[in-house]
């Protein structure tokens, strides 16, 4: 908000605070987001003004044992000119685009797994409400497991055998409480979904997204096989190879800005 206002935030600050108390004493929190956090709390309470709940919400955090991290200034709000500028043309932009795919036919060349952590890493740089970032990438470089897997989706026939890796994107229901938020971790997935099959073609890989079915018996399947908790759900699959350069790829005729734009009077 502009102007910040010098009282903001006081709805949901008891709320973080005891959220944020309960990652101090977690040993399973990744300490990179857990230092972006503090980071944030401690400017926050720099900035913001004095309220009873603010003030009540203030010693709470002054009585926490903080790890001992520098304050960064990469982990607080920035202006906009002070953002990465990426030197990518648009025309550099719809080229990629245009270059994704989607690949059924692969090489039979394994993929390497640190060149998929490099896609996730990219992948990551989505965006998430509230960034939460409510999503898991399962891996398998196993062609067998690929198969196996990939034919619970449906609609594999005739290439799960031709598919040297998979990720199943999953979404974790925990992210969001609220019952009003369930619906997120598609919306999440998807973005971070693409930015990856995107981030792959930039590597050398080709892939393609496999749609996963509503059908609870195949969730119940799937479930069992990644041995996920009810907590976890999978929001798509994609198939991941090398592809072969002769591999036949459908022509997809795609709608016009035209058509899809609809002005709102």
């Amino acid at each position: 908000m502009q102007p910040r206002r010098e009282v903001f935030a006081e709805a949901y600050i008891g709320e973080t605070i005891d959220c944020f108390q309960n990652c101090l004493q977690s040993t399973e929190m990744c300490k990179d987001e857990l230092k972006w956090a503090q980071d944030v709390l401690v400017k926050y309470f720099e900035v913001v003004g004095s309220s009873s709940v603010l003030d009540r919400a203030r010693s709470q955090f002054e009585q926490l044992t903080l790890m001992s991290f520098d304050l960064d200034a990469d982990s607080l709000p920035y202006q906009h000119n002070q953002r990465v500028k990426s030197p990518i043309t648009q025309q550099q932009l719809e080229s990629l685009f245009k270059q994704r795919r989607s690949v059924r036919w692969y090489e039979n060349k394994p993929v390497e797994l640190d060149k998929l952590q490099q896609a996730i890493e990219m992948a990551s740089q989505a965006p998430s409400a509230c960034n939460r970032q409510p999503f898991q990438f399962y891996t398998t470089v196993d062609q067998s497991k690929a198969a196996e897997l990939s034919s619970i989706a449906m609609g594999t026939t005739g290439f799960a055998d031709n598919i040297p890796a998979l990720i199943v994107v999953v979404g974790d229901l925990s992210s969001y409480p609220a019952e009003r938020d369930r619906h997120v971790i598609y919306i999440d997935g998807g973005l971070a979904s693409m930015q990856l099959m995107l981030a792959l073609e930039t590597i050398g890989l080709s892939s393609c997204p496999i749609n996963w079915p509503d059908i609870e018996v195949c969730e119940v399947k799937l479930a069992k096989k990644l041995n996920l908790p009810a907590h976890l759900r999978p929001i798509m699959m994609i198939a991941i190879g090398y592809a072969q350069s002769e591999g036949q790829i459908p022509y997809s005729q795609k709608k016009s800005a035209q058509l899809l734009l609809k002005e709102i009077h």
